[in-house]
């Protein structure tokens, strides 16, 4: 028994050491960070958000991590509560990209400019696609394209990305859409499944599972590349003029910047720094990426300088997609 201690302590001595997560920086340790998500408990940004929450302090050495949902107004409400908080880096969160669309056309009840947050990084790229109810008499987006009446799609509320997508892809191909809003988590999918809705707009990932479950097809490949969803028709060969190809690409650079981490203007550059190394340390982590993969979300990150320059980009669009962008959304 003695030499079989020994030899099993030796074994111990000689196997591998897991690496412990190095530290960024101990700046925050004893405080506490406020994560807000402007969205209800449940949904897609709220898991994103929770998951980066749980990981981060591995990063920030001696630092609380805490999430608060801010939902309200298309996203609004969250939004201007990171965007008016200290600028002391203890207040950053997550909100959703339609408020991007929001401030080309000047949409009233922003209390912010998306140029000057102080943006930390992203998690995602959100390929988004149509997907048809089961329980409706619709087969494929061809039967969509064809219907004779309007066909019910739901959204989340006003201004959210879910609305600017409909909206944009019912303009750029010309579809015949009633557009039902104010659904948030999965409530859309439960309504298709009750035979209430009969197709959304939506990421692929959020979606993925309830097609799986054989409650929806894919009807359309929105925005990706060649590899989404392979099969399944794509937007740009229903587009029938430049209006609907400058649409639909529109729709492709927003779903390029998914999930995006962001804090208030002025965060001093060292805090800001910190905070940056920390959320892609976070999305390099095996563990984190180990949890998205069993929860089937996809990871694909950029740091906060990039994010930053494609916003501002993505804030100056040509005049005529501005024109397109505000017909599109009722002015």
């Amino acid at each position: 028994m003695r030499l079989r201690l020994m030899a099993f302590g030796l074994a111990l001595l000689a196997a591998p050491a897991v690496a412990a997560p190095a530290p960024i920086s101990d700046m925050f340790r004893g405080k506490t960070i406020t994560y807000i998500v402007s969205t209800t408990a449940g949904g897609g940004y709220d898991t994103y958000g929770r998951m980066i929450a749980r990981h981060l302090p591995k990063y920030l050495t001696g630092a609380r991590v805490i999430v608060k949902n801010v939902p309200g107004a298309g996203n609004i409400i969250g939004a201007n509560q990171i965007y008016t908080a200290r600028p002391d880096g203890l207040t950053i969160g997550m909100f959703n990209t339609g408020l991007i669309y929001d401030q080309i056309i000047g949409r009233h009840g922003n209390m912010f400019d998306l140029a000057k947050f102080s943006w930390i990084g992203k998690a995602a790229t959100e390929a988004r696609a149509v997907v048809i109810a089961k329980t409706s008499q619709y087969k494929s987006f061809d039967d969509v394209l064809k219907s004779p009446r309007p066909v019910k799609f739901a959204t989340s509320g006003i201004g959210t990305a879910s609305y600017y997508d409909t909206r944009i892809l019912t303009d750029a191909l010309k579809l015949n859409v009633q557009v039902i809003n104010n659904f948030s988590g999965n409530s859309a999918e439960m309504s298709m499944m009750r035979g209430e809705i009969e197709a959304q707009v939506g990421t692929v990932e959020s979606l993925e599972q309830f097609v799986k479950n054989g409650n929806g097809i894919w009807g359309l490949g929105v925005t990706g590349n060649a590899e989404t969803l392979p099969g399944v028709p794509k937007a740009a060969q229903y587009a029938r003029d430049a209006r609907g190809r400058n649409l639909l690409a529109l729709l492709q650079a927003m779903s390029e910047l998914g999930r995006l981490t962001a804090g208030p203007p002025g965060i001093p550059a060292d805090t800001l720094a910190t905070l940056r190394q920390g959320l892609m340390a976070v999305m390099r982590d095996p563990q984190f990426l180990a949890e998205a993969k069993r929860l089937n979300l996809s990871i694909d990150p950029l740091s906060g300088e990039i994010v930053d320059a494609k916003i501002k980009a993505a804030l100056s669009p040509a005049p005529e997609t501005v024109a397109a962008l505000k017909a599109v959304s009722g002015g």
